[in-house]
């Protein structure tokens, strides 16, 4: 049993989504450093690894959000500590549903965001991926659900899987 806390800037907390692809390509569906929260890209799918809003950006930036919050609270942090978001869109003429769902969540926030269009996702039906970075202060580091310290320490949340 290590002496570091959970806070420790040198305790690094992964949290895996149980996906098959974590292994291969190398990667966590979100990390934890110290106070540092940096969230992969997320994208609109549920429990079930369906996407949900098929053809509807608004919908999918809602429940991909549902997602990077789920992320960012199982490892302790909250919306409120966002400071950073990426957002990478399919069709940038669709903008506007994206942009009203993403303020509907961070529009007292107000995190630095960008969002840019790609040629596609992993999914063709994929219309929305997004990225979170947040900062914990050390008054907000008790609170939360804290993953165990080490790789792919977290249990999987199916809801957080690419499919």
């Amino acid at each position: 049993m290590s002496d570091a806390s959970p806070s420790d800037p040198a305790v690094r907390r992964n949290l895996s989504s149980g996906g098959p692809w974590e292994p291969i390509v190398g990667y966590s569906r979100a990390v934890r450093v110290g106070p540092h929260v940096h969230v992969s890209g997320t994208t609109a799918t549920d429990e079930q690894g369906e996407i949900v809003g098929r053809g509807d950006p608004y919908l999918q930036t809602e429940q991909t959000l549902r997602n990077v919050l789920r992320a960012l609270e199982r490892l302790g942090a909250r919306a409120e500590h966002v400071v950073r978001t990426r957002i990478y869109v399919t069709d940038i003429t669709r903008w506007e549903g994206v942009a009203r769902a993403h303020g509907a969540v961070f529009g007292e926030i107000r995190p630095a965001a960008t969002m840019v269009e790609v040629k596609r996702l992993i999914d063709p039906h994929m219309l929305v991926e997004i990225e979170a970075d947040a900062y914990v202060p050390d008054d907000a580091r008790s609170g939360g659900a804290e993953a165990t310290v080490g790789r792919d320490d977290a249990p999987p949340d199916p809801a957080l899987t690419m499919p």
